[in-house]
């Protein structure tokens, strides 16, 4: 498996943000995307992610399932938490393994995985920042997904926090998965870097 993109460019507000942008990233590795604020890292994964459309290029993902899309096989995990205050812990996730679809995980046991284990029946209004970006997380290994594209997944969490984020992300390439990761810090796992131009 491998994705590749090819020519990327993106406009915003009709201003170039970037353009003839290529990369590749083959299956068990990950990619570091790293530049100054408002470079495009974020506009990068929305675009992977197909929440943004491309001004020119194109992506690819070979030896993935052919009647899905790319992002149909990726996971997006972006600044906001996208968490309903009035649901509990668990029914949040559920939400999303059910909306996401595919080949799901027991619930209860992701939960376990990113440490919120003790709060499934709490309702999610009452976590706080790291446990809301825990909660979050918690969706990468509740639905198998190929490709993991991460806007600074790492943020709000506190060390053991980060412990953890790198431990799921080295079991996800080790089992042959894909991260793009926007970062403006070290992802505590090995990672080529791409880097991208811009005005702060």
């Amino acid at each position: 498996m491998r994705l590749t993109g090819q020519g990327l460019e993106c406009v915003r507000g009709g201003r170039s943000i970037f353009s003839g942008l290529d990369f590749e990233v083959p299956a068990g590795q990950a990619l570091a995307v790293t530049g100054v604020n408002g470079a495009g890292k974020s506009s990068l994964l929305r675009i992977v992610a197909g929440l943004l459309p491309a001004a020119g290029g194109a992506m690819t993902l070979e030896g993935g399932e052919a009647e899905l899309t790319l992002p149909e096989q990726a996971h997006y995990l972006g600044h906001r938490d996208a968490l309903k205050p009035s649901l509990t812990v668990l029914e949040n996730l559920d939400f999303w393994r059910n909306f996401l679809g595919g080949e799901a995980i027991d619930g209860t046991a992701s939960l376990e995985a990113v440490g919120l284990g003790h709060a499934v029946h709490l309702p999610s209004a009452f976590l706080s920042a790291g446990q809301r970006r825990r909660l979050s997380i918690a969706r990468l290994i509740a639905v198998n997904r190929p490709v993991w594209l991460l806007d600074e997944p790492t943020s709000a969490l506190d060390t053991a926090g980060q412990a953890m984020v790198a431990d799921l992300m080295g079991a996800h390439l080790r089992s042959g998965g894909i991260i793009l990761a926007a970062t403006h810090g070290p992802l505590g796992i090995a990672a080529k870097e791409l880097r991208i131009g811009g005005d702060a």
